[in-house]
Formats: C-alpha cells, structure tokens, sequence
C-alpha cells in the first residue's frame, strides 16, 4: 500500500476514496487581504468604482470559484454544496479589505479548498478590477481559519 493518499501502489494519481466515510454536516471559512491605498479603498467601500460595484462582483466569483474547486484542483472531489457566503470588511485602519468565505455541506468530505478557492478568487476579482487605479495591491494571507464536522472533528486557527 502506498504511503500517499492521491498515489495508488504504482505511483499512479488516484483520488481517495471516501464511500466509506460517513456523510457528516461539514463547513470551513477561510480568509485572505488585499492590500490597497486609501484611495481604491474608498472607491471599493463606496462604490463608486467606474467598473462598478467591486464587491458584489468578487461576491459572486468568489461563490463560483468554490464550485469550480474540482475542475482547478486535481483530485479534489466534486461536491455538493449546500450553502457557499463571501463576505467582506473594509479595514481602513490597515489599508485592505478582508474577504471571509465559508461553505457548507452534508457530505463525506471537507470543504477547505472550496472555502479557500472563494477566498482566493474574491480577492482576485478585487485585484482585477481595481489594477488600473491601484497598481501597487497585493494579496495576502490566504488561509482556512476553521473547519468542522468529519472523523477528524472541528477545528480553528489559534491566532482568530
């Protein structure tokens, strides 16, 4: 058998099989920033962007993303979502915009890399469509801050 869990005993890439895992109510958030000037910053949190309303639009890539997870990642499950939010706080005092994506499923398997591919795509968009304003954005700290439900049982960064 082999040590690794996407490489069957002749190296070949399989996806794992989870049929045996019981189906469990499993949710994850995730977290990233970009980092903007005071300027974009307003705009974003105005609106008044000429592009248009940038967060609604990263709301609504960000909520795609997660259910593209498994065309952009090998190996990863196709899911069936049940509940997939992208939210945002505008935090002038450290120049960014946090985005927080959390899904939501009754399956046999987690949702972190749905929660981080909304995560990851939302502040994309952002960049996207705030880069001809604001050439110096950048994104950071992309993470999972909690996971729950599974074998494995619940979890949450310690730093939240």
């Amino acid at each position: 058998m082999s040590q690794f869990t996407h490489i069957d005993d002749k190296g070949n890439a399989v996806m794992v099989d989870v049929s045996e895992k019981q189906a469990t109510t499993r949710t994850s958030q995730a977290e990233g920033f970009v980092y903007m000037n005071d300027k974009t910053l307003a705009m974003v949190a105005e609106g008044s962007h000429k592009k248009g309303d940038v967060l609604a639009v990263a709301r609504i890539a960000g909520i795609q993303a997660a259910k593209k997870t498994p065309d952009l990642i090998p190996l990863c499950h196709p899911l069936m979502l049940s509940s997939v939010k992208v939210n945002f706080d505008i935090q002038p005092e450290a120049g960014r915009v946090r985005v927080l994506a959390e899904c939501k499923l009754t399956g046999q398997t987690g949702v972190e890399m749905e929660a981080l591919t909304a995560a990851s795509v939302a502040c994309l968009t952002v960049y996207d469509m705030c880069k001809a304003v604001d050439k110096m954005m950048r994104i950071e700290g992309i993470r999972v801050l909690s996971k729950s439900g599974g074998k494995s049982g619940d979890w949450q960064v310690e730093d939240n």
